[in-house]
């Protein structure tokens, strides 16, 4: 078994827990409140721009050129691609999306979650620490979208086209990073590959907590 099986594998129960949550209920029904997506979208929105910038830092750690190439393209993917999910709940919201997220802020679950991952990006020298911390993020949204495919039928779902988008644009980003994390798991110490396990694993907890940040709407109680 492949170390990002492990990981994977292990991952299982969160990503099962995030399923059943209010918010990806809320997705699947169809019915979920429009203050509960206007949130996630102001912060998704800095959210993802950070996580560009992330991936910036992690070239400077690379030598490959086919990793660079990569990483230039995720980029650009998630400063221009990843909107389209966005706009779907905008449209679902019945609100232009550039007015929606003109309001963003840094609410304490995301807060937490990207200084998490700016962490391992400043305190370790190769990347693979710091993308066993970013990899959840596209991860946990194509299993919830597999998932909610495979279970039900959204025909008629106002946000299908959100889970549709999750669950056919990851594989070769997934397929990428797994190759990355393996690589250096072959390799590295145990005493490594328990740092990437927690990083992996915190990060779907943060995932979680995320989504239930937008359902609840959660502020800074300040």
């Amino acid at each position: 078994m492949m170390f990002t099986d492990e990981l994977q594998r292990e991952a299982e129960p969160i990503i099962n827990a995030i399923y059943h949550d209010a918010f990806i209920q809320g997705i699947i029904k169809g019915d979920i409140s429009k203050d509960a997506i206007r949130h996630y979208l102001k912060a998704d929105h800095l959210y993802l721009n950070e996580f560009a910038k992330i991936y910036s830092l992690l070239i400077a750690k690379l030598d490959d050129q086919a990793d660079i190439r990569f990483l230039l393209e995720q980029i650009d993917f998630v400063v221009n691609g990843e909107v389209t999910a966005h706009y779907t709940m905008a449209d679902y919201v019945g609100e232009d999306y550039t007015s929606i997220i003109a309001g963003g802020e840094w609410y304490p679950a995301s807060d937490h979650y990207i200084k998490h991952i700016y962490y391992n990006a400043f305190k370790y020298d190769d990347a693979s620490f710091t993308i066993c911390a970013m990899a959840p993020c596209p991860y946990v949204y194509q299993q919830l979208a597999l998932k909610i495919k495979e279970n039900h039928d959204l025909t008629g779902n106002p946000l299908k086209d959100w889970v549709d988008f999750y669950a056919v644009n990851m594989d070769e980003l997934m397929g990428h990073l797994n190759r990355w994390v393996n690589r250096f798991a072959e390799t590295t110490t145990e005493q490594n590959k328990a740092i990437l396990r927690r990083n992996f694993l915190e990060s779907c907890v943060h995932e979680r907590r995320f989504f239930a940040m937008s359902y609840h709407q959660e502020t800074w109680d300040v």
